[in-house]
């Protein structure tokens, strides 16, 4: 019987059985639990420093990220003053999410990343910029939403910046990870057919416990090897920007319809 690794969490059950329905035994494997806006502590000293001067340089990382650190701010600033805030800073966009985010506030921005926006290409962009942006010596904030990146917090220590790490989260991992840790062993161990994302949240949950049991380089080639089914197009480019195939994306997007297009694809 084949195997189907599924990081659904709220749905888990409901996934589960319709895996079961089409005679695959489902490998159940919780990723995310939601955190409210306000217990986002970072976020909210990020938000006095902001306030107070603290701040020379804000990068936004992700266009999600953007507004719900925007959000997470409302839980206890005024949106006005937030805004303000924001636009007496120079900000870095990493990609077209985070400007779009920023232009749908009315907030301007100092620069945008180049495709194809990986870490690489924000110190690139950081270098033209050193006569206009320097970051030696500047208080650099990195809005991060997801997996923490090293080597672009590395970078931009090299460079002289005094970082400020801002994560932000609607979702957090599980309190308790061990399905989740057994699913990515198992998957390690090719114990697995196939492997379902409904979010993208669930691919950088899953790649960091792979990283945090160090795992995740033979996590991430063992995924290659399976069966890779996606939600919709913000999933597969999730995938997509950690080097990960998409086999088949659902459409429309619905758990029914992706376990359907599974089932076809396995046969």
């Amino acid at each position: 019987m084949k195997r189907i690794v599924t990081f659904e969490s709220r749905h888990a059950k409901t996934m589960a059985d319709l895996i079961r329905v089409r005679g695959y035994e489902p490998v159940t494997a919780p990723s995310m639990r939601e955190v409210p806006l306000e217990s986002n502590s970072e976020a909210l000293a990020f938000g006095e420093r902001l306030f107070a001067g603290g701040v020379d340089i804000l990068l936004l990382l992700t266009g999600v990220g953007t507004r719900t650190l925007v959000e997470a701010l409302q839980t206890k600033y005024p949106r006005e003053r937030i805004l303000d805030g924001l636009k007496k800073t120079k900000i870095v966009c990493r990609g077209p999410k985070p400007v779009r985010a920023l232009n749908e506030m009315g907030v301007p921005f100092e620069a945008a990343v180049p495709e194809p926006n990986t870490w690489r290409q924000v110190l690139e962009t950081f270098d033209k910029l050193k006569d206009r942006l320097p970051v030696q010596g500047r208080r650099v904030a990195v809005q991060e939403y997801g997996a923490s990146n090293p080597d672009l917090l590395e970078g931009l220590k090299e460079r002289g910046a005094e970082l400020i790490v801002v994560p932000v989260y609607r979702w957090a991992l599980p309190e308790d990870t061990r399905l989740l840790e057994e699913a990515v062993r198992q998957i390690v161990d090719r114990k697995v057919d196939a492997a379902l994302f409904t979010t993208s949240i669930q691919i950088d949950h899953a790649l960091a416990v792979a990283a945090r049991t160090r795992l995740e380089a033979k996590f991430k080639k063992a995924l290659g090897r399976l069966v890779i089914g996606s939600i919709g197009p913000d999933c597969s480019e999730t995938l997509r920007s950690h080097g990960l195939r998409v086999d088949f994306e659902a459409s429309p997007p619905k758990m029914g319809v992706l376990v359907e297009m599974l089932a076809k694809r396995l046969g």
